[in-house]
């Protein structure tokens, strides 16, 4: 039997703005009415470039900032068999942070643009639905264990936010903002209907390639 293609749900936003909890939720209501669903988040810290990202962000070890953009990405690419795979057989799957995250985050830092920081992630499984947390990273410092991880501080966020900003003028692909302010159950609401139509749409889309010429 030929399986439909799943949908590559992406959920983005600025630190604690309640990514990983949507996730999961999203992952059970979908395979609790049929949905053959999977939960993957990045970085994806079992593997070894996945264990070197989280000794940085845990500050365990400092990195050259390059690098640790390249390494970011490398962690994706990694898995991008196991994404086509998963999709062709018919598997949304939910993704906490992608590429965007990546960008948003080191050319939030001095001297990096906008552009260099795409060009790695160029090529990559394209989303079908990016969603977007949208929350005041003044909010986001008084949600719990805000400041343990590295790029945790408000300033920064407020540079984040903006770049995030930047990269959702790209009308190739299928941006949503939600309101990550209001509660859980309505958020999640408001998520599992956009996140329906999207993998509705999927099912006979040829899967599309990030930002490359289309």
């Amino acid at each position: 039997m030929a399986y439909k293609r799943g949908a590559l749900i992406v959920l983005e936003g600025v630190d604690r703005a309640g990514k990983t909890t949507q996730c999961k939720k999203l992952v059970d209501a979908l395979s609790q009415c049929g949905h053959f669903a999977e939960l993957l988040r990045f970085p994806e810290r079992t593997t070894e470039v996945g264990q070197l990202v989280g000794s940085y962000l845990e500050k365990r070890i400092n990195l050259e900032d390059h690098t640790v953009h390249l390494l970011f990405s490398a962690n994706r690419w990694e898995h991008v068999p196991l994404i086509k795979d998963k999709l062709n057989n018919g598997i949304t799957l939910v993704v906490d942070r992608y590429a965007f995250s990546g960008v948003a985050f080191t050319s939030a830092k001095e001297k990096f643009s906008l552009e260099w920081c795409k060009q790695p992630d160029v090529g990559l499984p394209k989303p079908d639905l990016i969603l977007f947390l949208q929350l005041n990273p003044m909010e986001a410092t008084k949600r719990g264990d805000f400041g343990n991880e590295r790029y945790e501080n408000s300033s920064f966020q407020e540079r984040v936010l903006h770049r995030f900003f930047q990269l959702m003028e790209d009308e190739t692909l299928n941006w949503k903002v939600v309101d990550a302010s209001k509660n859980i159950e309505d958020l999640h609401k408001e998520i599992r209907s956009l996140s329906e139509d999207a993998i509705q749409e999927a099912q006979d889309k040829p899967l599309g390639e990030l930002w490359t010429e289309e």
